[in-house]
């Protein structure tokens, strides 16, 4: 399992980088892909849309089971990797690169600080063992 430092964390196993500019890029862990399996689609929300903390913002397919993907923090969609729903296995080869889902304009920064580092996600996930 890869967790990068670099990155903040969620509960909902979904990692968000800083980009610039109150931007924000967010994927799916390689925790919860590992766990997720085969992927067979993605669906994503549009650029514009709002997303915000602790509701749906994606949904992915692994088998016969939709998985919602749940929003780490608050703001405005400004682009989706449409690479990701035309190939859904680029989250699973590449969670960190290829596979992200969205970027965003955060409507604030103090969000990034309500996420787990890097070394608190790795706790999080040996302590809880939570299913995705």
């Amino acid at each position: 399992m890869l967790v990068l430092d670099e990155l903040r964390y969620s509960e909902d196993h979904i990692w968000v980088r800083y980009e610039e500019n109150h931007t924000v890029t967010l994927g799916i862990t390689d925790f919860a892909q590992l766990q997720f399996g085969k992927l067979n689609y993605v669906e994503l929300p549009n650029e514009g849309d709002e997303i915000m903390t602790c509701e749906c913002f994606a949904n992915v397919e692994c088998g016969r089971l939709f998985n919602d993907l749940y929003a780490p923090v608050c703001g405005r969609v400004v682009s989706v990797n449409r690479e990701v729903i035309d190939n859904p296995a680029l989250i699973s080869y590449s969670p960190y690169n290829q596979g992200w889902i969205i970027r965003a304009k955060l409507f604030s920064l103090y969000d990034l600080d309500m996420l787990m580092s890097a070394d608190d996600y790795e706790q999080y996930i040996l302590t809880k063992h939570l299913p995705i």
